[in-house]
């Protein structure tokens, strides 16, 4: 299989199943395929078909492969698990339906962290009881997705979650059995959190199942430090660049991937507000066009 290219929604503004400034799925498919991928993510459950049928016929008419899903819910809220859960098997079942393998667990965005996303000096820890819920949480649906339904289940640092920095992602690798849960490593949010891609991703390979594609703007991250700017502010100015143009070294990523014999798929994330970004496709266009030309087939 070698190493392959797709996309996810997020890379058309989708990061709620629920947001009316949505494009509809079908778009986000049909743009996907144009742009040169052949494969996408499911993207928050409930903005593609559940019926296994709808969807694996769209699938087909564009050439495009289910590569996995997220689930991005507060991990951090245990008033929230009933709804974790329910996101966790439904996301899982479209998955195994379609044949696909990965299920990202993100731990989503909290309020308690939004304001100091990059600042990991300044970010709030949680308390003892409640990291152990977090991870309990974390482990338990990552049981789930490999037991239940036969998927590799990884991790995936989000910035302003309560699962963001590296010392957090380290704890949590240590904490919880490899078997059950590996690394969904995100370039973009590792160096948005103040740490080097290329050196975590040297040190966990033997853990890394799955990668996302993303790049920081070092000018725009520089400002958004210096001047104290919440994870929303940074990313509606510009935080996430296009691949290439930002501070994220792909060609020793690319590099590393190929040396250790990584063998699946690397997803472009090219988070935007899907009313802000006026060309959605074109940058998939450019991204993929911009790993061609560092060696990326």
């Amino acid at each position: 299989m070698a190493i392959r290219i797709g996309n996810a929604p997020c890379s058309w503004g989708v990061e709620f199943a629920d947001d009316p400034r949505n494009p509809t799925w079908e778009t986000v498919l049909q743009q996907c395929a144009e742009a040169g991928y052949k494969g996408i993510e499911l993207g928050p459950v409930g903005f593609m078909p559940e019926d296994p049928v709808l969807l694996g016929d769209a699938l087909a008419q564009h050439d495009l492969e289910l590569i996995g899903g997220v689930v991005f819910r507060p991990f951090h809220d245990p008033l929230a698990w009933n709804d974790v859960q329910d996101a966790t098997h439904r996301t899982a079942r479209s998955l195994a339906a379609h044949g696909a393998n990965h299920l990202v667990l993100i731990d989503s965005i909290s309020e308690r962290r939004a304001p100091t996303a990059g600042r990991a000096n300044e970010a709030e820890q949680l308390i003892a009881s409640e990291w152990d819920g977090l991870r309990n949480r974390l482990a338990e649906a990552a049981r789930i997705g490999t037991q239940e339904y036969g998927l590799t289940v990884s991790i995936h640092a989000h910035a302003a979650g309560f699962m963001d920095f590296e010392p957090e992602l380290e704890r949590l690798l240590d904490e919880v059995d490899e078997s059950l849960l590996k690394i969904c490593f995100d370039t973009g949010h590792h160096s948005y959190a103040g740490f080097d891609p290329v050196a975590f991703m040297k040190r966990h390979m033997d853990r890394i199942s799955y990668v996302h594609f993303k790049d920081t703007d070092p000018n725009m991250k520089a400002h958004v430090i210096e001047n104290r700017i919440g994870f929303y502010d940074a990313c509606g100015q510009g935080m996430f660049c296009n691949l290439g143009q930002g501070e994220v070294d792909f060609p020793a990523v690319r590099e590393l991937l190929e040396s250790s014999g990584y063998d699946g798929w690397c997803t472009v994330e090219q988070d935007c507000d899907p009313l802000l970004d006026p060309d959605p496709v074109g940058d998939a266009r450019k991204n993929r066009d911009y790993l061609k030309s560092i060696g990326f087939s």
